[in-house]
């Protein structure tokens, strides 16, 4: 049976990567950082190994991880990656201090497989179609040290004689997303009948699901390629009819406060992202067609509040 080893475990992405490979038939084994998994792993505890790391040092869960004798290392945690620490250099640098650390025990272990949760930030704003081969040039330190990560731990499993994968995330939705992002902020506005404040949303957007996103990680893993690809649904829509969408599901009659907030300078206004790479090497597909995801996110978001009140 295959063996997973997964950082991040608790996070939004990390977490349904986690499910997934369980239902793959995979053996997990995930780093614990705190006292307890939270609510997104609450339904699957019981099928996890708990590799514990307080202090989140690569040195102190090194033997736990040389016993457990992982197959593939999903490194998908990450700090920093809200907006107010994105250009917050020492948490960053950090980052990148980890992600190096990890790989190297992975070579010192031989431990067949490392892949690596990227970013759509490693490019920086893009005004064309993004394939792999687009020279990145991110806009923050967030960007940087993930592209940076992506060079480092893929240098150091190939020196090895390892396999290395890196997926650059774009966005992702689902139920249990980061309840601060657009789409989760604005279906818990609308629901209570509020009038959400937005920018134009005159970007175009390419949104994938969580679930699609957990399947990738998992078909990369199983097939064995390796490289970097672009994770998204290769589908450009734009972010005013999402939001438009979103609106209607919950009440046509609510307002929506378009213009109420300034771009940010390094606004990215377009998202046009080629999938092909990994369609092609890994088989991959996502299978949830978007107006299905945003209905059930707006369900999980209303039986919440449910349950709330």
């Amino acid at each position: 049976m295959k063996r997973a080893f997964v950082t991040g475990a608790s996070g939004f992405i990390g977490a349904a990567v986690v499910k997934r490979l369980l239902q793959c038939g995979w053996q997990v084994a995930v780093l614990q950082r705190t006292a307890a998994l939270g609510e997104r792993l609450a339904a699957v505890a019981g099928d996890l190994r708990l590799i514990p790391a307080p202090s989140g040092q690569v040195a102190e869960f090194a033997d736990d991880f040389r016993t457990w004798q992982p197959d593939t290392v999903f490194h998908l945690g990450w700090a920093g990656v809200s907006s107010v620490h994105r250009n917050d250099a020492a948490m960053q640098l950090g980052n990148i201090q980890f992600a190096v650390e990890l790989a190297q025990l992975c070579a010192d272990c031989r431990t067949p497989r490392f892949i690596g949760a990227g970013s759509q930030a490693e490019y920086g704003p893009k005004d064309l179609l993004i394939t792999e081969s687009e020279c990145p040039t991110p806009t923050t330190l967030y960007g940087a040290a993930k592209l940076s990560a992506c060079v480092m731990t893929q240098r150091i499993m190939e020196l090895a004689g390892l396999q290395h994968a890196w997926l650059r995330i774009f966005s992702t939705y689902g139920p249990g997303d980061n309840p601060d992002w657009l789409l989760p902020s604005l279906i818990r506005k609308l629901l209570q009948g509020q009038c959400p404040p937005l920018t134009a949303c005159e970007q175009t957007w390419d949104y994938l699901h969580v679930d699609d996103a957990a399947g990738a990680f998992e078909r990369v893993a199983a097939t064995g390629t390796t490289g970097i690809f672009n994770l998204a649904s290769g589908v450009e829509v734009p972010l005013r009819d999402v939001v438009m969408q979103i609106r209607d599901a919950i009440n046509p009659e609510l307002q929506l406060g378009f213009g109420a907030v300034p771009y940010r300078p390094d606004q990215v206004m377009r998202m046009q992202v080629s999938t092909e790479r990994l369609r092609v090497m890994a088989g991959w597909r996502p299978a949830t067609v978007l107006s299905d995801g945003l209905a059930h996110m707006i369900q999980s978001c209303d039986s919440q509040r449910s349950v709330a009140r």
